[in-house]
């Protein structure tokens, strides 16, 4: 049996381009059958209308396309009606083509590009009225350093009956940004994306890539971005630790939390040269770890792991955590299945949806990782998945680092020049198991092998609305830690 692979590649001129009611009906049967929608979007031909894509992920790991072409404002039933977990795809796709898909229960902008950013204060928010029911608006503008972003609660008394969140303040057109520069040197925009997930979205960049230049890495280049990953998803995983131990003012928690990231990230800038790992990925090659840069992670690491072991028991201990923590901000199984939610998000309500488990590819498959969930779906749940998870990184890497068969000092292959073409009339999507899910990019080329289209998808983008359905029926101070335990990103979904 063929091992499922994170990435997919097609000739476009060998797929079916159906018509959009075929599409979408095809699309719904697909879904009733237990696949996954990857990601939904749709890119204009000038003149020749809306060229609609889908990538669907069945439940035995095979990643497909489907693939239709629509007039410019047509209609379509939408697929949110059988389906929540499409109720995002199908509003980007409207805002950014004006399809409109018919029987959608909530359209409205996700991000808010061009003149319309002048117009956010029009947004047309959800209400709730009663006697006693009040409107809470915090954003977008926050106090602490982060991105602008709008929640606006629906109150009774202290409790919160709906959320609604508005982002987009963000955009940025990172999509139109790529196809400006040469396809071979993206690298330092692409990992810039999402600020604190560089490896993530830099190896899927780089797996389009090189499949579209038929150039294929070693396994040591693999192996060492594997590394890089789960180096990243650590440090990102500690982070959040330390703002749930913050919000509660569990001051050791906070402490320590703060020291083991710091640590975490200065041992990824001795390999990459900046703590975040930019610069560590580039086409074909991957920072290695020769000059007893193998010694030194694995040192730092087992200090780490020691010093984790230590907090993770006291802060799982501790009453006043257990308290704030339990049966608060609960997202039950079905409605995060129903939701589509990836991630620690997905896997805290029980939905064991990972994709290094799923789509292992040569990497994973040859060395395995331990995909964890917990069932409660409540912050404590969340808290319990990030220190699980980086237990399993951790074991992962002491397994890849204590392999003395494995040569990790090299580089890899010398990479193509700047003007290496691209596969002609090719679709190509890459998935890589970020921090917060999956990461899905999908690169199209034209007849002449050029850029014609780079679709980038943040598991933040589907994720958000899990956080707005976990502080119903809550308290409104219960948010902050509701929102922590998500940890999305606010620029992932602007793009």
């Amino acid at each position: 049996m063929t091992t499922p692979k994170p990435i997919l590649m097609r000739d476009v001129r060998d797929l079916p381009v159906l018509s959009l009611a075929d599409f979408a009906a095809l699309c719904s049967a697909r879904l009733d059958g237990g696949e996954r929608l990857v990601t939904l979007y749709g890119r204009v031909d000038e003149g020749k209308g809306v060229v609609v894509t889908a990538v669907l992920l069945s439940a035995t790991g095979e990643l497909s396309f489907l693939r239709a072409r629509a007039e410019t404002g047509e209609h379509y039933p939408s697929l949110t009606v059988r389906h929540p977990a499409a109720h995002i795809y199908e509003r980007e796709l409207w805002e950014q083509t004006g399809l409109q898909p018919d029987g959608h229960p909530w359209l409205k902008p996700v991000r808010f590009e061009g003149e319309r950013q002048q117009r956010t204060a029009d947004y047309p928010f959800f209400q709730v009225r009663g006697q006693e029911v009040h409107e809470v608006g915090v954003g977008p503008i926050h106090a602490g350093v982060i991105e602008p972003g709008h929640f606006r609660f629906m109150c009774l008394g202290e409790k919160v009956h709906h959320l609604e969140i508005q982002l987009g303040y963000q955009h940025r057109g990172v999509e139109k940004l790529l196809l400006t520069r040469p396809p071979m040197s993206l690298t330092p925009i692409v990992e810039s994306i999402c600020g604190d997930s560089c490896i993530a979205y830099a190896w899927g960049y780089l797996s389009a890539l090189e499949a579209l230049t038929g150039v294929t890495p070693g396994f040591e280049t693999e192996v060492l971005r594997g590394i890089a990953l789960e180096m990243e998803r650590i440090a990102i995983h500690v982070a959040t630790l330390n703002g749930l131990a913050t919000d509660i003012a569990f001051l050791q928690g906070t402490g320590t939390y703060g020291r083991l990231r710091t640590a975490v990230i200065n041992a990824s800038q001795r390999v990459s040269g900046n703590r975040f790992g930019r610069g560590w990925l580039r086409p074909w090659l991957t920072k290695g770890l020769g000059g007893g840069l193998r010694e030194d992670l694995r040192k730092t690491l087992t200090d780490f792991a020691r010093d984790l072991a230590g907090i993770n028991d006291l802060m799982c201990s501790a009453l006043s955590v257990k308290a704030r923590f339990r049966g608060t901000g609960v997202v039950n199984p079905k409605a995060a299945a129903d939701l589509g939610l990836l991630g620690v998000a997905g896997r805290a309500s029980g939905v064991a949806f990972d994709t290094r488990s799923l789509l292992p590819g040569r990497l994973y498959e040859s060395l395995p990782l331990e995909s964890v969930t917990e069932s409660s779906g409540d912050c404590w749940a969340r808290m319990v998945v990030r220190m699980r998870e980086i237990d399993a990184s951790l074991a992962w890497l002491f397994r890849v680092l204590d392999d003395e068969q494995l040569d990790l000092t090299g580089e890899g292959t010398k990479p193509a020049s700047l003007t290496t073409p691209l596969r002609p009339d090719a679709l190509c999507v890459s998935v890589v198991e970020g921090v917060r899910g999956p990461v899905v990019q999908v690169l199209e080329t034209s007849a002449q092998g050029e850029l014609l289209h780079y679709k980038v998808q943040d598991p933040s983008l589907p994720n958000w609305f899990g956080l707005a359905m976990a502080v119903r029926d809550n308290g409104i101070s219960d948010f902050p830690i509701c929102n922590k335990s998500f940890d999305l990103s606010y620029c992932g979904n602007d793009l």
